[in-house]
């Protein structure tokens, strides 16, 4: 059902979710399905349809979407009752499937509300959500993703680096694996390659969830909103042809800097703790006390020729996330900020006025 609705849309030409139920809910007729799933489809294939056409802008060679892989979504006419869960099947025939302790447990909390689930030939996946309420942070902590490492500085000048060299050692190890395949058939090779590029993933992931998790609660425990740069454009630079090594490009290319980010942000946002994101031009390049372009050094330690500050270049890029951070979200009133002076008259757009903050 999934890849009617694309077909219908990519020939219709349409991606919003009114256009494409009007023509494509009578060819799902055919399927002898309740309405719930074919709902959950139309859903579905409206946004594989958003991503195709934003995709096709950046390249006109992006590849028409087909789903693959069977699955099974629902965001209603589901319950949980009795330790199982009840899945529609047909009008008052549902489909139990039985729920582990854990499952149990976290659905339990008073709190949660269940959304949707997913059901494939091996996973079910339930999705719920809570309300949280949004803290407000008492200072920030910036964060510089590197391929080997995060470093981190807070605004107590507290400077912490959390390693990461683990998973660049197993994507190098896979890497090498995948290299010495000569099987004469690309459809075992891809079968190959899959296997042993699921088996990547699965690690690095595991490394990125210990360490976003340790970041998310040391954050939390100072009460402090994450800083971070919207890295964009990172795969354009490391192609073929620009004069770099075969082995530097795939280094480079494997890096999970958007990963790492995406489970900071939604972990952050679980303990209701506010994400800000800068841009990153300048930050490695410019000096975090005078803003002065750096000189580098040896071992990635750079000097600024102005004023003589001599600092690593990760936490000299760190300093400077933080540092832009800090015009997003104020962590003081403007009144503690500056003398204030009540015998003379205020100047507009110069001094700041608590009774009217947008002003300043």
């Amino acid at each position: 059902m999934l890849n009617v609705c694309v077909r219908t849309g990519l020939a219709e030409n349409v991606t919003s979710l009114k256009s494409l139920s009007l023509r494509a809910y009578k060819q799902l007729s055919g399927y002898e399905v309740m309405s719930y799933y074919k709902h959950c489809a139309i859903s579905a294939a409206t946004g594989i349809l958003r991503s195709y056409r934003k995709a096709k802008r950046k390249n006109p060679r992006t590849k028409e979407p087909y789903a693959h892989r069977s699955r099974l979504t629902t965001y209603e006419g589901f319950k949980l009752q009795d330790d199982e869960l009840l899945l529609p099947f047909k009008p008052k025939q549902p489909i139990p499937i039985a729920l582990n302790l854990h499952t149990l447990e976290v659905l339990s909390e008073p709190d949660l509300q269940v959304r949707s689930v997913t059901l494939t030939n091996d996973i079910l996946s339930i999705s719920y959500m809570r309300k949280v309420e949004s803290i407000e942070p008492c200072g920030l902590v910036a964060l510089d993703r590197n391929v080997e490492n995060v470093t981190l500085a807070d605004s107590n000048g507290q400077i912490t680096r959390h390693d990461l060299s683990e998973a660049t050692r197993v994507k190098a190890m896979y890497r090498e694996v995948r290299s010495h395949m000569t099987r004469n058939d690309h459809r075992i090779r891809r079968q190959v390659s899959a296997k042993y590029g699921c088996k990547q993933r699965e690690k690095v992931k595991q490394i990125l969830h210990h360490a976003s998790k340790r970041i998310v609660m040391e954050a939390k425990e100072k009460q402090f909103g994450i800083v971070m740069e919207k890295l964009t454009g990172i795969r354009k630079l490391y192609r073929r042809g620009n004069w770099q090594g075969h082995n530097y490009r795939g280094r480079m290319n494997s890096w999970s800097y958007f990963e790492l980010q995406r489970q900071i942000e939604y972990k952050a946002k679980w303990e209701g703790l506010p994400v800000i994101y800068v841009p990153p031009h300048g930050t490695s390049s410019k000096c975090s006390i005078c803003g002065h372009k750096m000189m580098p050094e040896e071992n990635r330690t750079l000097r600024c020729p102005s004023c003589g500050y001599t600092v690593d270049r990760d936490v000299n890029a760190a300093k400077n996330i933080l540092a832009r951070g800090m015009r997003f979200v104020p962590i003081a009133p403007a009144s503690e900020a500056m003398v204030q002076e009540p015998a003379c008259a205020a100047i507009l757009k110069v001094d700041a006025d608590e009774s009217n903050p947008r002003e300043n």
